[in-house]
């Protein structure tokens, strides 16, 4: 295969770090956007500063990315509290679907033409990560839910839009044990306590477990690649059994 040119948002983050980990080791050349909090928290001294909640900040960084890309994945994305709908304050159901799914659209936007042109001779593959809970909704987590549920709506209709030039996908994940669970890679000091239940969701898991990063950059980088290459406007759940759509 070609090498590659992919650009991961969130790639400072726990699922990030492991995916650009494997696909460096692969040979692809990839560029890492994050929040400057977590760039530095991590030391990673080329990444692409962005703040995704912010248009001006969006269309800076990707100025910096330049290029044609082959492939880009969305992983940006937190939720701090559990909290029922009915008492949740309304700036903080703003803050979540400004930063998961406001955010998800502008970085797609600015991602797309980018990757119309790419240098492998395969279609540009868009990753987008959703999550269970977009569909398996649970109590306290009302914000987070209706965020992912639309960034898979988005995922369906960009599919639809930028074909035949391109291709979309998502990955929708179960419980990962990163620092997602304590508030998030750059938004807090990510060794708190998690804001889940953690036996008690692997109690409630048929594989007994609670998921790995590398067990979700498995199907993204299935997504990314070739053998994957008829695929757009899927979603891939991977959640160990805790949720069969």
């Amino acid at each position: 295969m070609s090498r590659r040119r992919i650009a991961l948002l969130g790639g400072a983050g726990g699922i990030g770090r492991v995916l650009a980990a494997e696909l460096s080791a692969a040979g692809d050349d990839v560029l890492i956007l994050d929040l400057p909090a977590s760039l530095k928290r991590h030391g990673i001294a080329e990444g692409i500063e962005i703040d995704v909640t912010e248009e001006a900040s969006v269309a800076r960084a990707f100025a910096k990315v330049g290029g044609a890309l082959d492939g880009f994945v969305n992983l940006a994305g937190y939720n701090t509290e559990l909290t029922p709908l009915a008492e949740m304050e309304p700036g903080y159901f703003d803050e979540i679907l400004s930063a998961n799914l406001r955010g998800a659209f502008l970085a797609a936007r600015a991602a797309a033409p980018l990757l119309e042109g790419t240098g492998t001779g395969e279609l540009g593959s868009m990753v987008m990560i959703a999550s269970g809970l977009a569909s398996h909704v649970r109590p306290g987590y009302g914000a987070y839910s209706a965020s992912k549920a639309a960034v898979i709506a988005m995922t369906k209709t960009l599919a639809l839009e930028l074909a035949p030039k391109l291709r979309v996908n998502a990955v929708a994940p179960g419980l990962v044990d990163t620092a997602f669970l304590r508030g998030g890679t750059g938004r807090s000091a990510e060794d708190a306590d998690s804001i889940v239940n953690l036996e008690a969701y692997k109690a409630m898991t048929p594989l007994d477990r609670i998921a790995h990063p590398a067990d979700i950059t498995g199907p993204i980088r299935f997504l990314l690649g070739p053998d994957s290459g008829f695929m757009t406007g899927q979603v891939l759940w991977v959640n160990g059994g805790g949720y069969m759509p």
